[in-house]
């Protein structure tokens, strides 16, 4: 027992301090279609997104793809909506199927609303523009995995995403208009690692690893991220079945800042009722977040609610709405 909880200590503390943390410098500014960052799903984001190790469900596509290789129903699904600062809207969603000896299967998306934004252009005035009207805006993204657990303790899985994002378009003396568009292919891939120690799994992701995207002149690349993680439930080690007591943290070395810790907990009582909270170091605006979910199987059709709390500093809280089904 008490080897167990040094090693169990041993493994959190490295993946702590591996990372330099608040070090060097904050590399803003670097990378493009950022609603392919954001936390996904009300559990993930009530944990202060430490879910790449977590996840074993369809909204793993989003953290690890590797999760879904351990997802034990024959079909997993889930739609959620995320209020965004600025009055953004994120809805995305997924579905993964269970093909047994081949491995699993599933597709995600994402889509992004901005909202009404106004275009202008110069003119002979006072003001020396004039407004053009509502702009076009908007961006999605569809995904397709597959995960396959190689050995009992060793899950791979990826996912390749088509990525398309419109910000308009802009309009020349000569009448010639020009769409503000980029699209392409982006990919994920992640490891999970289970080494026997109760339910403890080690491993790792790579998301949105891609080639440059363009607009009209200037290149940029999405925003690569790599992370490490680790998730144990410690009342596994206490003979507890009743209940859980997950608890998780991802380090994450991103291409557009320095490296992040995101911690995480979540407490099941009776496999029903779940008590979320979260924390996020070395952000400008992101940090504390909570939640609350409930799971209930109805003879072997699941369902689950989930409701997440994210503090954004000097912007409005970020609340999400998440709903799950299996079967």
């Amino acid at each position: 027992m008490k080897k167990s909880m040094l090693l169990l200590m041993v493994v959190f503390l490295s993946i702590i301090f591996v990372m330099p943390g608040h070090a060097g410098v904050k590399k803003v500014a670097q990378t493009g279609l950022q609603f392919l960052k954001i936390d996904v799903g009300a559990r993930a984001a009530a944990m202060g997104g430490a879910y790449s190790m977590v996840g074993q469900d369809a909204t793993a596509m989003f953290y690890n793809p590797a999760g879904i290789a351990k997802m034990s129903s024959g079909y997993n699904g889930f739609i959620s909506q995320t209020k965004w600062i600025a009055e953004i809207t994120y809805n995305t969603g997924g579905m993964v199927v269970n093909l047994g000896n081949w491995g699993n299967v599933g597709v995600s998306f994402i889509t992004c609303d901005y909202g009404d934004v106004y275009g202008t252009r110069v003119a002979n005035n006072e003001k020396g523009f004039e407004e053009t009207g509502v702009l076009n805006s908007g961006a999605f993204a569809v995904g397709l995995s597959y995960a396959k657990s190689l050995t009992d303790k060793f899950t791979l899985g990826g996912q390749v995403k088509y990525a398309y994002q419109h910000l308009g378009s802009n309009s020349y003396d000569d009448g010639i208009s020009q769409k503000n568009e980029v699209k392409g292919l982006a990919f994920d891939f992640g490891t999970i690692f289970y080494p026997g120690l109760q339910s403890l799994r080690l491993g790792m992701s790579i998301r949105n690893f891609s080639s440059q995207f363009k607009y009209e002149e200037e290149s940029f690349q999405l925003p690569l991220t790599f992370m490490i993680g680790a998730a144990v439930d410690v009342l596994d080690f206490m003979g507890e079945h009743d209940n859980a007591l997950l608890i998780a943290i991802d380090a994450i070395h991103p291409r557009d800042y320095t490296e992040r810790i995101h911690i995480g907990a979540e407490y099941l009582f009776m496999n029903m009722f779940a008590f979320r909270a979260g924390y996020k170091v070395n952000y400008d605006e992101e940090s504390f977040s909570a939640g609350i979910g409930f799971v209930q199987n109805l003879g072997g059709f699941g369902l689950s609610l989930g409701y997440s709390y994210s503090d954004l500093s000097v912007f409005d809280a970020v609340n999400r709405i998440s709903f799950g089904f299996s079967f």
